[in-house]
């Protein structure tokens, strides 16, 4: 049976109740929670981690930050030792991870350095659209920046590999999106699309990945063009995102490509204002489990 780590994120958010709910409801794999098991009880499996404070919902506390980052960090040590199959993320509050005085981007590239991956990419599946990001967390100021020829060919490249092997399509076809409106409209909008872009598409289509593009974003999501695609490689996180969870928002799943490890998370925030009052809605969680169990067992 698929063993999977179910991390319960912010203690002062919903990510425990949504573990325990999920715990209850889900059926065809042995889902271990991780994190303190008074946050936990009605999980039949739960691995313990001691908070650092007492837990009080919807209050966040910078002193439980590092109990955080050991919750995730058990989940990671074992999914790479074998012990576990996947893991499943439930939300953490970045703020107040980096109030700690702990530098924290997020999830994605937490789990890239912990796990020593060369090149990881965000893709949330949901709505029946994926939907990958060139960038993450970043400024919108800094974004162009982080775009360069040999960045893009590496996300196309582990786009492709792990869509054909955890997601079983056989020659995937990747939308890849201007920067710039109208994909900067010849030059006149901008000239990333001409200088970054279209070579590192041109790189990647001569080692066999099937990419077409660049696409201005405010036509790449037309259904008739959708049509025919596998994922969007959207250039930043609000290019995207906004599109996929209008479509699919507390169903959603986030997964993070190229790690040695499935992982995937909630496509939503720890909520702080319901916390503890019985309104979480584990739509999203059941989802990334799901996903998980799946995307695991295809790799067996």
């Amino acid at each position: 049976m698929i063993r999977v780590a179910l991390t319960s994120g912010e203690p002062a958010g919903i990510g425990p109740e949504l573990c325990v709910a999920v715990a209850r409801k889900f059926r065809g794999a042995q889902l271990v929670a991780i994190g303190d098991s008074s946050l936990l009880r009605g999980c039949a499996h739960v691995e313990h981690v001691a908070l650092a404070a007492p837990r009080k919902a919807g209050r966040l506390e910078p002193v439980n930050s590092r109990y955080v980052l050991q919750v995730l960090d058990r989940a990671i040590d074992g999914c790479l030792a074998g012990e576990y199959d996947a893991m499943v993320t439930a939300p953490v509050h970045k703020g107040v991870i980096n109030d700690a005085g702990i530098a924290f981007t997020g999830h994605t590239e937490y789990l890239a350095q912990r796990a020593r991956a060369p090149h990881v990419v965000m893709m949330l599946v949901g709505g029946g659209l994926r939907v990958a990001l060139a960038t993450t967390h970043l400024a919108l100021k800094d974004v162009p920046g982080a775009i360069t020829r040999e960045g893009l060919v590496a996300t196309l490249r582990v786009i492709d590999a792990d869509l054909k092997n955890r997601f079983r399509i056989r020659r995937p076809r990747i939308l890849v999106s201007g920067l710039n409106p109208h994909s900067g409209e010849s030059g006149h909008l901008g000239t990333e699309e001409r200088e970054v872009i279209e070579p590192a598409l041109l790189a990647a289509r001569k080692l066999g990945i099937s990419v077409q593009g660049p696409i201005s974003a405010d036509t790449l999501f037309v259904p008739s063009r959708l049509k025919g695609a596998d994922c969007a490689l959207a250039m930043y996180h609000d290019q995207g995102l906004p599109v996929l969870k209008y479509a699919s928002f507390g169903a959603g799943v986030n997964v993070t490509l190229g790690l040695p490890f499935v992982r995937t998370s909630v496509d939503h925030g720890t909520a702080l204002e319901i916390a503890g009052k019985g309104k979480a809605d584990p739509g999203s969680l059941i989802e990334a489990v799901k996903l998980a169990v799946r995307l695991a067992s295809s790799a067996r």
